[in-house]
């Protein structure tokens, strides 16, 4: 074979590995909700209803901060505007809100035992403050792989986001466990072939990645 031969070759096509993949959500799921909670109280505390604070919070940030068009800074302050609030107040909750965030210590610690046994991605629909508070959990140095909506441009349940997970730890469909406590999201990934689990207690969802991951499954 000569050189020409070399340089006119097609390159090999890429095969996705068959290494078991785990994909799985952080609001809801590595970290257990803390919204209801604070919604109470909060709403209490300003005298509105706990949905009316989650609206104020939330409401229509699926087309801005959550998938980075705004900045977490520009929506706090759409949020205040819409609470009626002072910057110091807007502080304050904020800061009750990061200081809710709890990491499911069960979960994370299965995900450890998992390095080098499966393909771990994160997988959210998260505002950009999520990957500071990632390294500081040290979660960052469990899995192989982080995709965040902020960060990527769209968020799940668009087929996209769930292409770019499996892409990030080079796994097929049918080789992948998606995890999200969100039913409609774990649909849109059963439809594209990937196995799927609603997060509802730490409990089952230890025992169903335990499931997954038996030979044959």
């Amino acid at each position: 074979m000569n050189l020409h031969d070399v340089q006119q070759e097609e390159p090999a096509e890429h095969v996705p590995s068959n290494r078991p993949a785990i994909l799985i959500d952080i609001g809801g799921v590595l970290v257990p909700d803390h919204l209801t909670a604070a919604a109470v109280e909060w709403g209490t505390r300003l005298g509105i209803p706990p949905q009316g604070f989650l609206n104020a919070l939330f409401g229509e940030n699926d087309d801005h901060v959550l998938i980075g068009r705004t900045s977490e800074e520009s929506w706090w302050n759409i949020v205040r505007d819409r609470l009626g609030l002072g910057p110091d107040l807007i502080h304050d909750i904020r800061d009750d809100l990061a200081s809710r965030e709890t990491w499911d210590s069960a979960l994370l610690e299965r995900l450890r035992r998992l390095r080098g046994l499966a393909k771990i991605a994160v997988v959210s629909n998260a505002w950009p403050h999520m990957r500071g508070r990632m390294a500081t959990a040290g979660l960052l140095d469990m899995v192989d792989a982080v995709v965040l909506s902020c960060e990527i441009g769209f968020a799940k349940p668009d087929p996209r986001i769930y292409a770019a997970a499996l892409r990030s730890v080079d796994a097929r469909p049918a080789d992948a466990l998606f995890i999200d406590d969100t039913p409609g999201h774990v649909a849109a990934a059963r439809s594209l072939g990937m196995s799927g689990h609603v997060h509802t207690s730490t409990t089952d969802t230890l025992a169903r990645i335990q499931e997954f991951l038996k030979p044959g499954h």
